[in-house]
């Protein structure tokens, strides 16, 4: 496209929109992407005619998303990934610090119920972002839906911890050998999916929250104590990553 002719904020935000609405809907990535460059084109042409994007979308943008979205297939594959990673990903915050204590050993309803709540989660980031892609301008209620979204699953963490201590399911442990070998894969996982992503931020994350508390069992320091330090080191060590990393991001785009 010319690049002395823009799209206006309106189409942009509406293509942003759709983006999300498509993917919230379980269409494949890349025919998403296909399908936003198609009409970022058709928006262009229309803008520069002086025609309004209402002529290309109709006057309602969310019926023209859903209609968009029945034309396009659900791809079962790629979030059938997504849960398996999720879980893994949520597994491995529990993992790796029982594995810096010894040996690992989980009841069923943990295992079972982990998988279950990223399960759970997925759902509710389809439904979210479906939901909040088709509020104009309704900051409220986009906070509201991105509370739910992150309180949801904290809620049904502690209740799994709960209820795991409240009913006795069968316990499968792994021993020292099958501890070894659950590690080496979930690092494998960590280091996969990070270089998938291009991003280490799970990596570094789960690094803030596992060592401080490890090494610092290591000292003389009361558990008091320990347990402040450990916090500070852990959030704080977080915030200075996101804001290197917000940092870096911003002269990316300069």
């Amino acid at each position: 496209m010319n690049n002395e002719f823009t799209l206006s904020k309106k189409s942009q935000n509406f293509l942003e929109n759709l983006r999300v609405y498509l993917f919230s809907s379980g269409k494949n990535p890349k025919e998403i992407e296909e399908m936003i460059e198609e009409l970022e084109v058709h928006l262009y042409e229309a803008e520069k005619k002086g025609k309004p994007i209402e002529k290309i979308v109709g006057k309602s943008p969310k019926d023209y998303m859903q209609m968009i979205s029945n034309e396009m297939p659900i791809d079962m594959r790629t979030w059938f990934k997504y849960i398996c990673l999720i879980a893994l990903g949520s597994f491995s915050f529990n993992i790796i610090p029982d594995l810096l204590k010894g040996t690992l050993s989980y009841s069923v309803l943990e295992i079972v119920g982990h998988i279950m709540i990223a399960i759970i989660f997925i759902a509710l980031v389809l439904i979210g972002f479906k939901a909040i892609s088709t509020l104009e301008r309704s900051p409220i209620k986009k906070g509201l839906i991105f509370m739910g979204i992150s309180i949801v699953p904290i809620g049904l963490f502690l209740g799994l911890i709960f209820l795991n201590k409240a009913i006795a399911t069968p316990v499968i442990d792994f021993g020292i050998l099958g501890s070894i070998i659950t590690g080496t894969i979930l690092l494998l996982f960590l280091i996969g999916t990070s270089l998938w992503a291009k991003t280490w931020v799970m990596v570094i994350v789960l690094a803030l929250i596992t060592l401080p508390d490890y090494l610092l069992e290591q000292t003389s320091l009361q558990d008091e104590a320990r347990l402040i330090t450990s916090t500070l080191i852990t959030f704080g060590g977080i915030a200075i990553y996101l804001l290197i990393s917000a940092k870096l991001e911003k002269n990316k785009a300069v």
